[in-house]
């Protein structure tokens, strides 16, 4: 029954309008990833450890992920998920198709395959049919950020935060060159076949377009904020949003290379998801709020910013106990007081529980915990067996490190 019910929400159309202002509402932390399938329907991945698949404003729950969840992908008839528990997962079964070394922060689909960029240095090719043998490429001299695919699955296109872009034959799983020498980490990519271009967006802010044969500079609308962490392409090609650092989306006229909209899109905190309605009209965003917002395009630079209600942990200290803002302030994006509180990814590190979530925990050598269908309770007074809890933020490549020189282009 639960099985039939997830397959119905997978073949579902969305049956919220379009149109106008949405808010997806019901994640336990941050939206790190947001896909839009052809017929509208969207899925979200957060730091919560679960992926949302939403028909109108109702999520349908896919749990399974140990950790936040950085990345959605809908192809072959179904939906994919990755994040920082190193695994690849298809929906609505859960089944792993692929386990990385390292987190997993972008997924691209191939004929036969699902890539995986992982932070580990390798893309993994990872066979969608049960005979198969995966395939890895490597090369890169750091941690794989982004991917962007050619549409016959044969060419793929890889981001590093070593901070080059390099370009792979997905059939001899072999390099065929490097792109981009950028100097920085590059975090985004987006390929235009059609018409002949691709995207990129970088840790030192660069947002870039070149020729995907050559990588010859095509246009630059690099502004002073920093670093780019989204980027979507409407499905005619016609725009292009950029998500930053500091709150903002830039919407680019890819027919006149110019800036269509600039549009503070957040109160606080940065956007790390992106992705376009099917009719190009709406865009949907994610960053540290609990939920994904969507603006048409149209009017975009009119709409209120998302992340209007304060969150928990930004309440006066001075209202606060001791315990409670410690709480507030390092522990309360994973954890919950009360069990009829909101989602969390968080276990319940009480001492009458020693097989909890907090043993699970530390026996994983500190990764983050499995995400609970009921929100777990943190007892502020009980005296754990395990190790203090801290906050692992969900920083996602937002502070740059100290700045190396910079590589020749």
């Amino acid at each position: 029954m639960r099985l039939g019910a997830l397959l119905l929400a997978l073949s579902l159309p969305l049956s919220a309008s379009a149109n106008g202002f949405t808010t997806l509402k019901g994640h336990g932390g941050p939206i790190m990833g947001i896909a839009v399938a052809p017929d509208g329907r969207v899925a979200t991945a957060s730091f919560d450890n679960a992926v949302g698949l939403w028909t109108g404003a109702a999520p349908h729950w896919f749990d399974g992920h140990e950790a936040a969840v950085n990345t959605v992908l809908f192809a072959k008839d179904a939906l994919y998920s990755a994040g920082d528990d190193f695994t690849l997962r298809a929906w609505p079964s859960g089944r792993t198709l692929g386990q990385h070394a390292g987190k997993i922060m972008a997924l691209a689909a191939l004929a036969g395959h699902i890539a995986a960029a992982s932070w580990d240095g390798t893309i993994g090719l990872w066979p969608l049919g049960d005979d198969a043998a995966p395939k890895h490429l490597t090369g890169h001299a750091a941690g794989v950020n982004a991917l962007a695919a050619s549409s016959d699955g044969t060419r793929l296109f890889s981001a590093s935060a070593d901070g080059t872009i390099r370009l792979w034959d997905t059939s001899e799983a072999a390099e065929l060159r490097q792109l981009v020498r950028h100097g920085f980490g590059v975090n985004e990519l987006i390929l235009h076949e059609p018409g002949g271009w691709m995207a990129y967006g970088a840790v030192d802010g660069v947002t870039r377009i070149i020729d995907p044969e050559t990588g010859t500079q095509i246009a630059d609308f690099t502004l002073d904020r920093r670093p780019i962490l989204a980027l979507a392409l409407s499905p005619d090609g016609g725009l292009l949003a950029v998500g930053d650092g500091e709150g903002y989306i830039m919407v680019i006229d890819t027919s006149q290379w110019r800036i269509a909209s600039d549009f503070r899109a957040t109160l606080r905190g940065p956007v790390w998801a992106l992705a376009f309605s099917p009719d190009g009209e709406t865009i949907y965003a994610g960053g540290l709020d609990d939920a994904a917002y969507a603006w048409p395009v149209s009017t975009l630079g009119e709409a209120d910013p998302m992340g209007q209600s304060p969150r928990d942990f930004l309440r006066d200290p001075a209202e606060m106990s001791n315990g409670e803002r410690q709480f507030m302030r390092k522990c309360s994006i994973c954890h919950t007081l009360t069990p009829s509180s909101a989602r969390r990814a968080g276990p319940t590190p009480a001492a009458s529980a020693p097989s909890s979530g907090a043993a699970r925990f530390a026996e994983r050598g500190g990764s983050s915990p499995p995400r609970r269908s009921a929100p777990p309770t943190l007892r502020l007074n009980a005296a754990p067996s395990a190790p203090p809890l801290m906050l692992a933020a969900p920083l996602r490549r937002l502070a740059p490190r100290p700045r190396p020189s910079r590589a020749p282009s």
